[in-house]
C-alpha cells in the first residue's frame, strides 16, 4: 500500500486515546534532594548525564542542541515504560495535543496529504465553511509556494509550520491546480476553525446515518445538530458509524451515551490501588428509535466504550467486526513549563463489568470489508457491503 503523511488540521498524527484529569506540577519542584536519591533520577545520573553531555560536545564531529538533549531524555524516561500509550510532550506538542482535543484550533481549515514518491504536499480536504473552502481551495490542489518560498522537498510538518507562522495572520499559497496552465496564488486567512468529527446523510427508507471520526469537544454539538436535521428530515431508524475511530476525550462520549441510554451506569474505570469511578446516566434522554452501529478492528478506546455501553443494555446492534481492544485510559499531566506527560492509569469496564483490553468488543452482526477495499480512503455508498448489511439489519430492528 503507497504510504502517505498526513496533516489533519495541521496536527501531525497525535492522537488522545483517553484524557482525564490533569494535575500541574513545576517541573523541578517535586524532585527534592531526598527523593532524588531513591528513584531513577539520583545524584549519579545527573553526574552521568552531565559526563555523557561533556563527551558528546567534545568529540561528535555535528552540531549539538542543549534543548533537543534534554528533551529527548525526558522522551527516553517515558519510553522506558514500554507503554505505546505513555509520552511526554514538549510545550509545542502539548499545545497542538490541545487543539485535537479540543477540536478546534487556528489555521486554514484543510487537510493536507504528502506524497510519499514525489514528495508533493497537497489539499486532500477542505473544511465545509472553512477559511481554505471559502478563499478557493480545492482538493487535490498541489502546495508549491508558502509565503514565496519553496515548498519543494521540506517535510509535511514544515509546511504546516510556515502556515501556521504566516504574518498578518494571512498563508499566500501557491498552487498547481490540474486544468490551469499557470500558477494560482490564493491569501488564505488563518481563523479560529472547528474541526469537523461528525457527517450524516438521510439514507433510503427513512434511515439517518451519522459517522463519528473522533470524540473531542466538538463532538456532541455536532451530533446534536446532525440528529435534529435528520429528525426534521423525518428519521425513523438510525446507524452510527464508528468505523476507524481511534478514540478521543472520556467526557466526550460519556456525554453523547446521556442522549442516548436508559438510566444507569455508561462505564467505570479502576486505578492500579483498585479505587473506582463511575459515570451514569439519567436516561431522561434514552433512545427510542432502532439503532445500527458500525464497528471494525480501528474503532478504538473511547469508540469501544460507546459500542459496549450500547450492547450492554441493547440499545442497538454492533455490525462490523471486532474492536481493536484498547480498555485502558490515559491521563494527561502538565507541567508549570508548558510541557505534559502522558500515561496510563486505570482500566475501563463497560456496564457489565467487561474489561476488553487486549480482546475487543465483537459485533452482534459480523461481516468483514469486501476484500480489496480496506485499502480505499473512501468507499462509495454501493461498494461499501458493512454499511449495506447494517441497512438490513437496522430496518428488521
Amino acid at each position: 500500500m503507497e504510504q502517505k503523511k498526513f496533516a489533519r488540521g495541521f496536527l501531525m498524527g497525535m492522537i488522545c486515546m483517553l484524557l482525564i484529569g490533569g494535575i500541574s506540577f513545576g517541573i523541578y519542584q517535586y524532585i527534592d534532594g531526598r527523593e532524588r536519591n531513591q528513584g531513577a533520577v539520583t545524584d549519579a545520573f545527573v553526574e552521568k548525564a552531565k559526563l555523557i553531555e561533556k563527551t558528546v560536545k567534545d568529540s561528535y564531529t555535528g552540531e549539538t542542541n542543549d534543548q533537543d538533549m534534554e528533551e529527548y531524555m525526558y522522551k527516553g524516561l517515558m519510553a522506558s515504560l514500554g507503554d505505546p500509550y505513555s509520552a511526554y510532550y514538549t510545550s509545542e506538542e502539548y499545545e497542538e495535543l490541545n487543539a485535537e482535543t479540543t477540536g478546534s484550533y487556528k489555521g486554514i481549515g484543510v487537510v493536507m496529504q504528502q506524497e510519499a514518491d514525489t514528495g508533493e504536499v497537497k489539499i486532500l480536504r477542505c473544511y465545509e465553511g472553512g477559511p481554505g473552502a471559502k478563499a478557493g481551495l480545492l482538493p487535490e490542489d498541489v502546495l508549491i509556494q508558502v509565503n514565496g518560498e519553496n515548498v519543494a522537498g521540506m517535510e509535511l510538518s514544515e509546511v504546516v509550520d510556515l502556515v501556521k507562522s504566516s504574518e498578518g495572520d494571512t498563508a499566500i499559497l501557491t498552487i498547481s491546480r490540474e486544468g490551469e496552465s499557470d500558477y494560482l496564488e490564493i491569501q488564505v486567512p488563518l481563523e479560529e476553525v472547528n474541526i469537523p468529527v461528525v457527517e450524516y446523510e438521510m439514507l433510503e427508507d427513512n434511515i439517518g446515518y451519522i459517522s463519528i471520526y473522533e470524540f473531542t469537544e466538538q463532538t456532541v454539538p455536532q451530533y446534536e445538530t446532525a440528529f435534529e436535521e435528520l429528525q426534521s428530515q423525518g428519521m425513523e431508524r438510525m446507524i452510527i458509524d464508528v468505523r476507524n475511530n481511534p478514540g478521543g476525550l472520556l467526557t466526550s462520549v460519556c456525554d453523547l451515551l446521556e442522549d442516548m441510554l436508559p438510566e444507569g451506569l455508561i462505564v467505570y474505570t479502576e486505578d492500579k490501588e483498585g479505587e473506582r469511578q463511575e459515570y451514569t446516566c439519567d436516561g431522561e434522554n434514552e433512545l427510542d428509535m432502532p439503532l445500527v452501529v458500525l464497528v471494525n478492528g480501528n474503532s478504538a478506546s473511547a469508540s469501544e466504550i460507546f459500542a459496549g455501553a450500547i450492547q450492554d443494555y441493547g440499545t442497538g446492534t454492533l455490525v462490523g467486526t471486532t474492536t481493536f481492544g484498547k480498555g485502558i485510559v490515559q491521563s494527561l499531566i502538565p507541567f508549570t513549563d508548558g510541557s505534559a506527560v502522558k500515561t496510563t492509569t486505570a482500566k475501563y469496564y463497560t456496564p457489565s463489568g467487561r474489561c476488553i483490553h487486549g480482546t475487543g468488543i465483537e459485533p452482534d452482526v459480523e461481516v468483514e470489508l469486501t476484500k480489496g477495499l480496506e485499502q480505499k480512503s473512501e468507499l462509495t455508498y454501493e461498494e461499501d457491503n458493512q454499511l449495506q448489511t447494517a441497512i438490513d439489519t437496522v430496518k428488521g430492528l
